[in-house]
């Protein structure tokens, strides 16, 4: 199986007023967006599933993408890194499942999937961390395959 987590693209700020779930992107984010998902168009299996969170910055990064995306309730900005992982499949769905979300909860499954237990680690806005699972003389292990920042792409 491979986990693609992408955080969302840079977006506005917080003011208050306007619910966390309807901050938008920014220009900039619109542009980071583009960029990553064009590399991961040339480079995400056939077989794949996208998740995104219900909040509206993380279906405008998914629109970049220009696939058929699932809105999953488990990813939305208070999520778990257990719930990504549940909501996901992870290790045990056939393919490749992306996932666009949010930080700090995307950090601490990177960190849980690599280190073994949840650290508050920092992916950059609309950032890529790219994992599988595979065995490997009869022992399974999680590899880091990409790690990529928009700046990059």
């Amino acid at each position: 199986m491979d986990l693609i987590l992408w955080r969302h693209a840079e977006a506005e700020e917080g003011d208050g007023i306007l619910p966390d779930n309807k901050r938008r992107l920014t220009a900039r984010g619109e542009k980071q967006s583009k960029q990553v998902a064009r590399w991961l168009r040339q480079h995400l299996p056939r077989r794949r599933k996208v998740l995104v969170s219900p909040a509206e910055r993380t279906q405008q990064t998914a629109h970049a993408l220009d696939l058929p995306y699932e809105i999953e309730p488990r990813l939305g900005t208070g999520a778990s890194a257990i719930d990504v992982l549940t909501a996901a499949g992870w290790p045990h769905q056939s393919g490749a499942v992306l996932i666009i979300g949010h930080q700090p909860t995307l950090g601490r499954v990177a960190a849980l999937l690599l280190g073994g237990e949840e650290a508050d680690w920092s992916i950059k806005k609309g950032g890529i961390w790219w994992f599988s699972r595979r065995a490997r003389d009869n022992e399974k292990q999680t590899v880091l395959r990409a790690v990529l920042n928009p700046d990059f792409a």
